[in-house]
């Protein structure tokens, strides 16, 4: 199984601590919006409160490429402040976890 298999299967179930098996523990986000790094001790409570929300919601999820260093995604996400995104991510791969992301977005109306 690729690992975005496993991993989209973790996020649909909003298994916040199945989600956090497949991010290595020296991983980094680049966040698109701010171009600010996050590490994960500061990245995971972002996703905890996402998983928890009924208001975020995966509209679409297609897995662009994979092999062993990369995996590119297109994602169409609406966010719990009500705010909807197509978001093109970049996850570089370490020991078979995700050890970085980083995204472009362009807001949805």
């Amino acid at each position: 199984m690729k690992l975005y298999d496993g991993w989209m299967k973790a996020f649909e179930k909003r298994d916040f601590d199945e989600v956090m098996k497949y991010y290595h523990r020296d991983y980094s986000f680049v966040r698109h919006q701010t171009n600010t790094v996050m590490s994960l001790s500061e990245w995971s409570p972002l996703m905890k409160s996402m998983l928890e929300s009924n208001k975020l919601e995966m509209i679409s999820s297609k897995c662009c490429y994979e092999n062993d260093d990369i995996l590119v995604v297109h994602n169409v996400i609406s966010f719990p402040d009500g705010s909807k995104e197509a978001v093109l991510a970049c996850h570089m791969k370490k020991d078979g976890k995700i050890i970085s992301s980083e995204t472009g977005a362009t807001p949805l109306s």
